[in-house]
This record gives C-alpha cells, sequence and structure tokens, in this order.
C-alpha cells in the first residue's frame, strides 16, 4: 500500500472527518490515478484510506477513516447497500431518487439516480472511475435494476484528468421499449404531477431531482394564497410551471372568476428552445391547455427589465438560475449577478407576492445568499418576511463533517404588502 504523509499542522480537517486532502497539505507521496493510498499525519500516525489523484487540486478523497478497513468490492458493495437502503428512510413521492450522492454516503465523486428501472451514474472522481465495474455490479445487486447508463460528461471529469464518458454501462434498451424509452425517455412520477425527461440528453443525469420538495411547497404556496400571475424564471423542462398550475387547479383559479375576471397563467422563461418544447410537453402531459401558460425563449434578465417597463406585476415568481459560480474565485461576479436578478424580481413582485429564489453555487454559502437577497431589496426600495429557507430534497444529503455538500439553497420571500420605500 502506498503512503502519503502531510505537512506539519494539515491534518486537522482529517481529525475532524472532513474526506479531502489538497495538493497543498502533502509533505510527499504519491501513487496512480484512483489507487488508494495510506494517509498520515506528518509524525506518522494513521489519518485515512484515499483514493489518490494525481492531476485534481483535491489530491486524495478519504474512503474511510478505520485503518483496520479493508478497501476493496466488499467494501464498495457496503457502502452502495448502505446508501440505497438509507433512502428508504427519507420521505420520497416519486419514482425519481437520489441513490448516492457522493462525499454525504461515503463514496467520493459518485452520483446516482434512479429513475424508475433506470439508474443513471456520474463518475467524476479517479477512485470511482478505477472501482466502476465493481460499483456497477453493486448497484444493480441493491437495487434490482437491469440497466444503468452513464453521464460522467460534467465538466468535473477535466479536473481529475479523465475523459467525459457516457452509454450503456449494464442492460440497455430492454424488450417491449418504446422507441422513446430506447432513447432515454422517462415519465417522472412526483408529488400528484407527471414530467417527462431524458436521461441521456437531459441536464446532469436527466434533470433536477433537487427540487422536488421546493415544487411541492410551490404548488402548495400557490393553492393556499390563490395566487393567479406566476412567472418561471430559467423553467428549464417545466418542474416550477406544471406545480404552479396544479397548485392554482386545487384552488380553482385556472377560470375566470367573479371577483377579477382573472383567469391563472404561468409565464415560463428560458433560454433553450428544446427545454421549453419539453415545458410545453409536460404541461399537456398534466391536461392543462395551451393557454394558461406562456413560454418565452428569451435573456431572463432583459425580460424581466421589459416587464418592468411594461408595468407588468406577478402574484408569485421562481428565480432557479445555473450555477453563477463554479469556484470560489467567482464567488463577486457571481454575487452581483444573483443581487440583480433578486432586486428586479422584487420589482415586479406585487405587494404580499411571494419570491421562491435559489442558488446552486456551492461557492455561495447559505449566510451569503441571504445577504445577496437582503442588498437586492435594499436597492429595490423593498421589505420582505423570510418565509422559508429551502435546500435540497431529502436524498441529496448534507453531512455533519461535509458542509460543502450543502450546494443548494433558497428562501421564500413574501414581499410587504405595505411597503415604505427605503430609497
Amino acid at each position: 500500500m502506498k503512503t502519503i504523509r502531510l505537512k506539519p499542522g494539515k491534518e486537522r480537517s482529517l481529525q475532524r472527518g472532513h474526506p479531502w486532502i489538497f495538493d497543498g497539505a502533502i509533505a510527499r507521496g504519491g501513487a496512480d490515478a484512483g489507487e488508494t493510498v495510506r494517509v498520515e499525519s506528518h509524525e506518522g500516525a494513521f489519518l485515512a484510506w484515499a483514493a489518490f489523484s494525481p492531476a485534481s487540486k483535491i489530491r486524495a478523497r478519504v474512503w474511510s477513516f478505520d485503518e483496520k478497513q479493508r478497501i476493496d468490492a466488499t467494501f464498495m458493495g457496503v457502502r452502495i447497500a448502505d446508501s440505497v437502503n438509507a433512502r428508504a428512510r427519507f420521505p420520497i413521492e416519486s419514482n425519481g431518487t437520489r441513490l448516492v450522492h457522493g462525499e454525504s454516503d461515503g463514496l467520493p465523486g459518485l452520483i446516482v439516480d434512479r429513475y424508475a428501472d433506470t439508474l443513471v451514474a456520474q463518475f467524476s472522481s479517479c477512485g470511482v472511475e478505477r472501482w466502476k465495474s465493481v460499483l456497477c455490479d453493486a448497484l444493480l445487486q441493491a437495487t434490482g435494476c437491469k440497466r444503468l447508463y452513464e453521464r460522467s460528461d460534467t465538466s468535473a471529469r477535466a479536473l481529475e484528468a479523465l475523459p467525459e464518458a457516457s452509454g450503456w454501462l449494464r442492460g440497455g434498451p430492454l424488450p417491449g421499449d418504446s422507441q422513446g424509452e430506447a432513447a432515454g425517455e422517462i415519465i417522472l412520477q412526483e408529488h400528484s404531477w407527471q414530467l417527462g425527461l431524458n436521461f441521456v440528453t437531459g441536464h446532469k443525469t436527466g434533470f433536477y431531482l433537487d427540487q422536488r420538495d421546493s415544487r411541492q411547497l410551490f404548488a402548495d404556496t400557490v393553492a393556499r394564497l390563490a395566487l393567479r400571475q406566476v412567472l418561471n424564471c430559467f423553467c428549464y423542462t417545466g418542474g416550477f410551471t406544471v406545480a404552479a398550475l396544479c397548485g392554482m387547479r386545487q384552488a380553482g383559479v385556472l377560470q375566470a372568476t367573479p371577483d377579477t375576471g382573472q383567469v391563472g397563467h404561468v409565464t415560463s422563461i428560458d433560454s433553450s428552445g428544446p427545454a421549453l418544447a419539453r415545458a410545453r410537453a409536460n404541461v399537456a402531459l398534466n391536461g392543462f391547455s395551451e393557454t394558461s401558460a406562456t413560454f418565452l425563449d428569451a435573456d431572463v434578465n432583459a425580460s424581466l427589465r421589459r416587464f418592468i417597463e411594461q408595468g407588468q406585476r406577478f402574484d408569485a415568481i421562481v428565480l432557479d438560475p445555473p450555477k453563477f459560480a463554479a469556484n470560489a474565485a467567482q464567488a463577486e461576479r457571481a454575487a452581483r449577478a444573483y443581487k440583480d436578478l433578486n432586486r428586479l424580481a422584487l420589482l415586479l413582485l406585487v405587494p404580499g407576492g411571494v419570491l421562491f429564489t435559489y442558488s446552486c453555487s456551492g461557492a455561495i454559502s447559505a449566510d451569503l445568499f441571504h445577504k445577496i437577497v437582503a442588498s437586492a431589496g435594499a436597492d429595490a426600495g423593498v421589505d420582505g418576511f423570510i418565509a422559508q429557507r429551502l435546500g435540497s430534497a431529502p436524498d441529496h444529503p448534507m453531512t455533519l463533517n461535509f458542509p460543502e455538500g450543502e450546494y443548494l439553497k433558497g428562501l421564500v420571500v413574501m414581499k410587504k404588502a405595505s411597503v415604505q420605500s427605503l430609497n
């Protein structure tokens, strides 16, 4: 077994259970890509077993802190089984589930989502890449699934000097599959609605399962407050759009009402034509009329400014943008972008309106995101109640020793009904 020895004082994060060892912490030692190494303090005391990544700034990722642990096929099988079994303890109303969530499940760099009877996996570190075949077999055994598709086509692979890879690793199109199913089409059952997705071409492993519970909360909020005019920004394939319409249907506001005559409607914006086509299809899939939703292939910032100029206002707005900061160096620029978006959204909300706003940038902490949204409110001259703080669905867990797992954070802001200008 090869050994790496750390510089003096660099063992403290490992002693707290953190699973990453950066290149600057290593005094000497090395190994091949993905090879398991023994990690020792500067004094030679055992710290952990870890997978070595020669090209990455995260030079080693911890498998185990137990010196007696053997890192072998049995170890991988147990880790997979534990991850799958843990999901049975989480409240999940969907046939789409995150089964393995990287470091949080003790399998650094491995993401596995289950869509009905299909597994979709991302291998983004040298360690799990080296154990790929063993991990695939363990996943099929633990889940009973017959097929597993790889979506290791993320930029994180380049940081590990790994080429992008995608395709079937186990099984493939099954007898009886339609042409669409053979090409990666799946109908996701989620709460009280359905969403079509494609695990071959869709974002991430095919869809954003991490927002599952936020979509339900948004539907409940729309229904409870009988909101009629909703704006969904960066709508992708329309998950929040469908959730809003389901809430409107529950509240009975999709038809003209005697009090206002205003019919419930959702406006959705994205810059991807194929995503908008999918969003339209998802609206139809759930039985809603074409007239209940408008889809704009446009830039979100420009659209928000145009709405303000036109005097349009909305009862509820969703801001779920893509990652603005890939690393800490980009955090300041990302903060400015988040602030401008939220400022415009707060101006577009009617008094008493609701904003669901998110950041999926790991470099933007929950505390910083709160400050950004607060600053946006000050610039807009409005105030609002923080009704709720949001995060990923529970099958995307963050652990006590790995706070970096909290990549998704959100706020539900209720704009005060009576607003004094702060300017």
